[in-house]
């Protein structure tokens, strides 16, 4: 039993690598996305952090490790992210400057009570999930796969830090005012 091979022709190279380039040009709303989430991923990562070593009050030990947990969490989200821009030809923000400026959501505000910084952690991460969910409905709609795969992986991280946050709102949970 022989195995039929066909071979893609110089022509075909040509013809699917000018496409895939036109397509993930820096301008496409893909490349766009991507390099806003990671940008976004920067800044979530640094806020859990901010808010890590700012912890106080009656829930210090479980505040402290769930904003460490949420660190861990959006840290690898991060390069996923830059890989997949590069995988498809561009750069993503590397840095942090770069960052800050294209991300959508806020540095950490300083001196923050511990309410004010889950109240801010609940709105970063609401902006994070309405852009990835429209973002993987871009990417769908232009055939990429791979980066409907990525969002929709790490949208569902953002989403139970969400959770998480709304429900301290929700039942006080002793946060301070």
């Amino acid at each position: 039993m022989g195995t039929s091979q066909k071979s893609v022709s110089a022509t075909d190279v040509q013809s699917i690598t000018h496409e895939l380039t036109r397509e993930n040009k820096p301008e496409s709303p893909i490349i766009q996305a991507l390099q806003r989430q990671v940008a976004n991923a920067f800044v979530l990562y640094a806020n859990y952090k901010h808010y890590h070593w700012q912890t106080y009050g009656p829930l210090f030990r479980d505040l402290h490790k769930l904003f460490d947990q949420l660190a861990e969490d959006v840290l690898p989200t991060l390069d996923e992210l830059a890989e997949r821009v590069r995988m498809i030809g561009q750069d993503p923000p590397a840095h942090l400057i770069a960052a800050a400026d294209l991300a959508s959501v806020a540095a950490a505000a300083p001196h923050s009570t511990m309410r004010e910084m889950v109240e801010e952690a609940d709105r970063n991460l609401l902006v994070v999930i309405k852009e990835i969910r429209q973002a993987a409905k871009v990417a769908d709609e232009h055939g990429d796969p791979g980066t409907v795969d990525i969002f929709s992986r790490l949208v569902q991280i953002h989403e139970k830090h969400e959770w998480f946050m709304r429900d301290m709102l929700r039942t006080g949970d002793g946060l301070c005012t």
